[in-house]
């Protein structure tokens, strides 16, 4: 299904107005606030605009160290453009397990309490479809939010191809 730019300025209102409650929510339990709204236009324009930053981060390893610091990152993002920058992770080979139900690699709880913020917060996770046909995954061995994309690779080609700014470790 095809949005229009209406249904996607209502979508994107949608996540600014979520992002703005989880941080009010999530604030007493150790979460930080990730920003507030971007002001309105002067002209009195209510329409949402597309955030000025996008990037994705390659997510393609098993290590925890890993899996601490490009979760880290991306929050970091988050905490400082706030509503105005669009985070998408890219997850593939190894480091797909971090979006499983059941994880067949070591991923911490730490992590997936991260991920699952993070993922609350608009952050995108991709998962690569290649990758689970290796592991022999469907959509129902992963987490809810997580959006399947058939090459992770090309996933992030395209995302640089779109404006994204290309992070890996």
């Amino acid at each position: 299904m095809k949005l229009t730019r209406a249904g996607a300025g209502l979508l994107a209102g949608v996540d600014k107005a979520r992002r703005r409650l989880l941080g009010a929510a999530l604030a007493g339990s150790g979460v930080a606030a990730l920003g507030a709204a971007r002001p309105a236009r002067a002209d009195g324009d209510f329409r949402f605009e597309p955030p000025k930053h996008k990037v994705a981060y390659q997510f393609n390893k098993a290590d925890p160290d890993y899996h601490q610091h490009v979760t880290f990152s991306a929050g970091e993002m988050l905490r400082k453009y706030g509503d105005d920058v669009k985070v998408v992770v890219v997850c593939f080979g190894p480091g797909i397990h971090v979006l499983a139900h059941f994880p067949q690699r070591p991923v911490s709880e730490n992590v997936q309490k991260r991920i699952e913020s993070l993922a609350q917060y608009g952050v995108e996770f991709h998962a690569c479809n290649n990758t689970m046909k290796s592991l022999g995954w469907t959509k129902d061995d992963l987490l809810p939010f997580a959006k399947v994309v058939d090459v992770g690779a090309a996933d992030l080609m395209e995302l640089q191809e779109q404006g994204y700014a290309y992070i890996s470790w």
